[in-house]
C-alpha cells in the first residue's frame, strides 16, 4: 500500500487495539487505485459480550489526496513519494480520516415472536425500543459532529413481516487542523480512537438495556 502515513496510522491502531480487551476477528487494509482511495476495515465480535448484538464493524476511509494533503503541512515529511505529484498537492483538500461505525444487532432475539400479534407485530415492536435507542444515542452524541442513522432489511415469513437486518450506523471524522507532526498525528488518532471506543461501548450498553426493557 503506497500510503506511508495512512499505514502509520494503521500499525498506530492495531497497536492500540491489542492492549485492549476486545475480541477483534478482522483487521485488514484495502486499497482501490482506480478511485486513488484507501482504509481499513476492522470487525469486533460483541456476540459474548452482549445479549442482542452480534459485532461491530469500524471503517476507516482515507484517499491520496488527504495523504498527500497532510504530507504537505507535516514536519519530516518531506520526502514523502506523492509529494512528488501536483495532482494530488494542488487539491484543496482537508485532511480527516472518514470513520463509519456499524453496530448488528441479533434479528432473533430482539424480534421475539407473538402470535398474539398482527401481521407486522414484529417490526412493530422493533421500532419502540429503536426510537428509544435512537433518543439515547442522540443525547450521549448531541456534542458531537457525527451522523446516526438506522438500516434495516425487511423480509417475510408466515407469521407476517420481520426485520432481518438491524444496523445502526454512524459517520463522523478524525481531522487533523493543527498537527505538525507524524508522532501528532499518532497521538491524536490514538486518543480519538479512545474515546470512539468509549462511546460505542456506551451505546452498546444503552441498545442492551433498551432491548431489555422492552421484553419485559
Amino acid at each position: 500500500m503506497q500510503y506511508p502515513i495512512f499505514m502509520s496510522v494503521v500499525n498506530k491502531i492495531n497497536s492500540s487495539l491489542i492492549k485492549r480487551n476486545l475480541n477483534v476477528v478482522k483487521f485488514k487494509t484495502w486499497e482501490e487505485s482506480n478511485i486513488n482511495a484507501a482504509g481499513l476495515e476492522i470487525v469486533i465480535d460483541l456476540s459474548d459480550s452482549t445479549n442482542h448484538l452480534k459485532q461491530l464493524n469500524i471503517n476507516f476511509d482515507w484517499d491520496r489526496f488527504r495523504e498527500a494533503a497532510l504530507a504537505n503541512k507535516l514536519n519530516g515529511t518531506d520526502d514523502h513519494p506523492m509529494l512528488k505529484s501536483k495532482h494530488l498537492t494542488s487539491a484543496k483538500v482537508h485532511p480527516a480520516i472518514d470513520v463509519e461505525l456499524v453496530w448488528h444487532f441479533d434479528e432473533k432475539s430482539t424480534q421475539r415472536p407473538n402470535t398474539n400479534g398482527g401481521a407486522n407485530h414484529r417490526i412493530q415492536a422493533a421500532g419502540e425500543w429503536m426510537d428509544k435507542i435512537s433518543k439515547d444515542v442522540n443525547e450521549l452524541l448531541s456534542s458531537e459532529n457525527i451522523i446516526t442513522r438506522w438500516h434495516l432489511e425487511i423480509d417475510g415469513d408466515a407469521e407476517g413481516k420481520y426485520l432481518s437486518a438491524i444496523n445502526l450506523i454512524s459517520y463522523f471524522q478524525f481531522e487533523m487542523r493543527e498537527l505538525e507532526s507524524l508522532n501528532d498525528v499518532l497521538g491524536y488518532v490514538d486518543r480519538k480512537l479512545t474515546h470512539l471506543l468509549y462511546k460505542a461501548n456506551k451505546i452498546v450498553k444503552i441498545a442492551d438495556k433498551k432491548i431489555q426493557t422492552a421484553a419485559a
